[in-house]
């Protein structure tokens, strides 16, 4: 095994064709750097699996139930022993040079405390995605709250001021291509479980930077990523799962005062800015979307505080 391989580790739950998509560009571009594809599936029901399972160099777990995406990705990984292993959504797809790009720069010796490497995403329309962030501070979970970081981008937690035009170092970079050390991510023990989907990439950032290691973004490397795409049904439920890994997020990083802030403002304030929005837009459906989101949340919030129930 050569030292510079990547392992490349995909979770899909019914992608569609897009997982092909992903999977063909990493054929077509990863060259001799890849050294093994894995697809962990977490029971889809729309034969999104079966499109890849017969590629040469890819493996398909199939899990049979959702098991989240963290937990997924650590299913993913305990089955490779590269040097670097890059977590990729289903709806991203490598460009010519991306791994080239971002290995060269993982191996400079300059760079040996730079722990996880993200690229610049380039959406659908052709824009380059607002894909990094800072670290989650209870400022920027209230402004996002009340609807101030739509005004003030620079009051929230993602970096949405900023163009993404240049490389730098930076708190932390999207999921949807995140690429790790292995030794690193052995250090960590993996994507903590607890987080369903949603802040488990921020969760091991911030651990990552405590331990003493980077994230770095390359805006001379590129990949593409679709994202979005849901019903609305399905949309309620990314909701309910963004609100429950912030709360997680809160209450295990967060001091008791700051963590129950942000619940506070997740819980009560939160719900009546989404939904005042919502209507000046005259958007029923996000209204909706709103209350179905949050009636999951607070159907899920005495198991959390009672039993300890996180998923």
């Amino acid at each position: 095994m050569a030292a510079t391989e990547v392992s490349i580790i995909i979770v899909n739950w019914n992608a569609g064709p897009q997982l092909k998509t992903c999977i063909d560009s990493i054929t077509q571009f990863g060259g001799e750097l890849v050294d093994k594809i894995i697809v962990v599936d977490n029971g889809s029901v729309d034969g999104s699996e079966t499109l890849v399972e017969a590629i040469p160099n890819v493996t398909l777990i199939r899990a049979g139930e959702n098991l989240g995406f963290g937990k997924a990705c650590n299913l993913g990984a305990k089955s490779v022993d590269s040097e670097y292993l890059l977590f990729l959504n289903p709806d991203a797809a490598l460009f010519e040079g991306t791994l080239a790009k971002v290995v060269h720069f993982m191996q400079d010796p300059s760079n040996q405390a730079v722990g996880i490497c993200g690229v610049q995403l380039i959406e659908e329309s052709g824009q380059v995605s607002r894909s990094c962030a800072r670290y989650p501070a209870v400022s920027g979970f209230v402004a996002h709250a009340v609807g101030l970081d739509r005004i003030f981008p620079h009051l929230g937690n993602p970096m949405a001021e900023w163009d993404h035009a240049v490389d730098r170092q930076v708190d932390q970079v999207m999921g949807a291509f995140f690429l790790v050390r292995r030794g690193l991510f052995e250090q960590l023990q993996g994507f903590d479980k607890r987080f369903f989907v949603y802040f488990e990439e921020v969760d091991f950032s911030y651990r990552a930077h405590q331990a003493g290691w980077r994230s770095f973004y390359l805006a001379n490397a590129q990949a593409f990523h679709a994202g979005g795409g849901t019903s609305n049904q399905v949309k309620a439920r990314r909701l309910f799962y963004s609100l429950r890994s912030r709360l997680l997020y809160a209450f295990k990083h967060f001091s008791v005062p700051a963590a129950l802030t942000v619940l506070f403002a997740t819980l009560l304030i939160e719900p009546l800015a989404r939904s005042v929005l919502a209507l000046v837009r005259r958007s029923l459906p996000g209204f909706k979307e709103t209350w179905a989101g949050y009636f999951m949340l607070w159907t899920w919030l005495p198991t959390w505080l009672f039993k300890n129930e996180t998923r």
